[in-house]
């Protein structure tokens, strides 16, 4: 049976997430990857226990994640009756809905009929009788705005989730969401956006001008920009890494040898702060408190520890930014 760690609040910080009162941790754990039937069960029960012994309270998923869709929400359902129903108070759960999940015009984007069906499932799945959060996971060009957020509303109303986020919305979007949420009363809580070291477009684009004008909050989802900002290619295309499967979020090509020289001067400055290049590309994302939360994948209990030790060290000079502006921009 297993026990939480009497000491797991001691080193993780939390922030408020915008002008609500919900905190999240500095860390949240995303079972995008490394949670379906692919994986062995113990060892997706040993990350989510370890985990939660080192202060990361939130865990993120979504109706599609896996694979096979569906499978990464059914494999917490299973961890949470084996280990964490004490322990239900004390974590943030969120789920999205957005992308296929079965067939049909019913099955995908963001009609009110397709979002409120899909919570229903991922609450099945999980066995929760609901969800702290629960997104929009990407905007829908042929549904009113009005009616996926309607929706999200709706979810609150009935008690399936306690918080609406959305996901991959520009900043226009994200603005005029907020606005049709707060006219019925559910403030939009959280933004999830990609955001790396590599991945400007949260900056370039104004969104986190925008996020901090509407005091929302924001969980950087690819913050080792799917492992490019890892130890990982240092060297070039490990034989068992993504790029060399030529995942569809990763191929062989981008990763060119002026990339490598690229991330090989970020992990000498990394390494100067006494940080590996992981640790540091989260502390980036990080820095200023502008971000609520990045999101981290682990495949084992050692390598989300290794993420979790990014935050003994979030700050940085100003010539630290200076180099890494000028290693990545170049």
């Amino acid at each position: 049976m297993y026990t939480a760690h009497p000491d797991r609040y001691a080193d993780m910080p939390y922030r408020r997430t915008g002008r609500s009162g919900l905190k999240l941790p500095a860390l949240s754990l995303g079972l995008w990857h490394n949670f379906g039937p692919d994986r062995p069960v113990e060892t997706q029960r040993a990350i989510l226990r370890r985990a939660f012994d080192l202060g990361v309270t939130h865990f993120d998923l979504a109706n599609n994640y896996g694979p096979p869709p569906g499978s990464a929400e059914s494999a917490l359902g299973e961890a949470l009756r084996a280990d964490f129903a004490p322990y239900r108070d004390e974590l943030v759960i969120s789920t999205k809905a957005g992308y296929l999940m079965w067939p049909g015009p019913y099955g995908e984007w963001g009609s009110r009929k397709y979002l409120l069906s899909s919570l229903d499932q991922s609450l099945s799945r999980m066995g929760l009788e609901y969800v702290d959060i629960f997104y929009s996971h990407r905007p829908d060009p042929d549904t009113p705005l009005e009616e996926t957020m309607g929706a999200l509303h709706t979810a609150v109303q009935q008690g399936k989730a306690l918080y609406v986020g959305v996901s991959n919305h520009s900043p226009e979007q994200t603005r005029e969401a907020a606005r049709i949420l707060a006219g019925l009363g559910t403030p939009l809580l959280i933004h999830q956006p990609r955001y790396s070291m590599l991945d400007r477009r949260p900056e370039t684009s104004g969104l986190l001008d925008a996020l901090d004008e509407l005091r929302t909050g924001s969980i950087a989802y690819s913050p080792l920009e799917q492992g490019l900002l890892t130890g990982r290619y240092l060297d070039g295309i490990p034989e068992d890494s993504r790029a060399a499967s030529d995942s569809p979020f990763l191929n062989s090509d981008a990763v060119t040898g002026e990339l490598v020289g690229r991330l090989r001067a970020l992990n000498d400055l990394a390494g100067a702060r006494g940080q590996s290049l992981a640790q540091m590309a989260l502390a980036w994302v990080l820095r200023e408190g502008r971000v609520t939360s990045a999101l981290v994948g682990a495949s084992s209990p050692q390598q989300l520890e290794d993420s979790v030790a990014a935050v003994g060290n979030l700050e940085f000079g100003a010539d630290e930014l200076a180099r890494i502006d000028e290693i990545v921009t170049k």
